[in-house]
């Protein structure tokens, strides 16, 4: 059984230098101490928080800072660039009508990260 995510869960990226939180606003949510997330909670800056430094070579800014550095990596500063939704989610258990986000979720940066939860934040709702 994997815990469901919440309000201030702890994300990773792959291509991230840094953790970062979920925020999840309390909009059709299920009531209780912390809202739950669902698999549209994928938004840049609402929902999901830089990871500090992106290093990244699909991320343009990279790519240009390595250039200029005659090839040696330069990580940039982190813009997450999430246009779907989270996969797969819970089926199972529906918040605001889509599928729950749970540990096993993950969700995709167009620079080529992977994020996933590390720390659903909370240990009560699991599902």
């Amino acid at each position: 059984m994997a815990s469901f995510a919440c309000l201030g869960a702890t994300l990773t990226c792959s291509m991230g230098m840094a953790p970062s939180a979920l925020l999840v606003l309390p909009i059709n949510r299920v009531l209780g101490a912390t809202p739950i997330a669902n698999i549209m909670d994928n938004k840049p800056f609402l929902n999901v928080l830089p990871f500090a430094m992106c290093r990244s070579l699909a991320n343009p800014t990279v790519a240009a800072a390595t250039v200029a550095a005659k090839g040696v990596l330069r990580p940039m500063p982190c813009v997450p660039v999430t246009p779907a939704p989270w996969l797969v989610g819970n089926p199972k258990v529906l918040v605001g009508n889509m599928p729950a986000l749970d540990m096993d979720s993950k969700l995709l940066c167009m620079w080529g990260g992977s994020i996933s939860i590390v720390n659903p934040g909370q240990v009560v709702v699991q599902g």
